[in-house]
């Protein structure tokens, strides 16, 4: 099954990589997918610090398409409100909608996941 690697993951991997460092085995394994919303959230970070082999290396893994379901995404935003669970936003609902259209796992050290998990029936990466 693939993994969707969200941003939070990269960010760390491309810092430190002291949280990140099982990237490393799926890289390896060429088990990990992207999406747009994700390489929009790093590639201008990227560009400013003049990471071009990064940025190539990113546009090289293969890429979900987004299929952007409007209804679905409220949806999960009301169960949410109703549920408590307030702050979770757009990006991420937009990211667990991709995972489970795409039936992947999602690789994130953000806990807004953690709580949407059971609630949107997404699975989540076990570090």
């Amino acid at each position: 099954m693939h993994v969707l690697v969200d941003t939070s993951v990269w960010i760390d991997y491309f810092r430190s990589g002291l949280i990140s460092s099982p990237l490393d085995t799926l890289i390896d394994e060429n088990l990990i997918v992207t999406n747009d919303l994700i390489l929009t959230e790093l590639i201008p970070f990227l560009r400013v610090k003049n990471q071009s082999k990064l940025i190539g290396l990113l546009n090289d893994v293969t890429k979900l398409s987004l299929q952007i379901d409007w209804e679905e995404l409220i949806q999960f935003q009301t169960h949410c409100l109703r549920s408590g669970i307030n702050g979770i936003g757009i990006p991420d609902l937009l990211i667990a909608q991709n995972a489970k259209q795409n039936k992947c796992i999602i690789y994130s050290l953000d806990k807004h996941f953690k709580l949407i998990k059971d609630m949107i029936d997404i699975e989540l990466y076990d570090v």
